[in-house]
């Protein structure tokens, strides 16, 4: 038996399949100065937790010093979550009152 393509069929299209796709929300890692967190301590978090460079490091490091706040990376949601709670429980830890807030873009 052979098969018979018929124009008016419902027979879905690979035009039809494709769906769209929404981006997810990006958010922003804003990491607050403080008194008492050391300059060290951040640029080792900026570092280790968000993998920036040395330099990237001491320049985010200074903003934050100089302007009260720094932005440590755009992450999506979850990623962003996360990274903020490694921050507060490393801060922790080391005696540190450091915090971060997340920001929607």
């Amino acid at each position: 038996m052979s098969s018979v393509l018929v124009p008016d069929s419902k027979v879905k299209t690979k035009k039809h399949l494709r769906k769209e796709f929404k981006r997810p929300s990006m958010y922003k890692v804003i990491m607050l100065n403080d008194n008492y967190t050391t300059m060290e301590f951040v640029v080792d978090i900026l570092k280790n937790i968000f993998q920036k460079t040395a330099a990237q490091a001491n320049k985010i490091m200074l903003n934050i010093h100089h302007n009260g706040s720094g932005i440590a990376g755009v992450y999506t949601y979850d990623i962003a979550h996360t990274k903020v709670k490694q921050v507060h429980d490393k801060a922790e830890k080391s005696g540190f009152p450091l915090k971060c807030i997340l920001e929607k873009e």
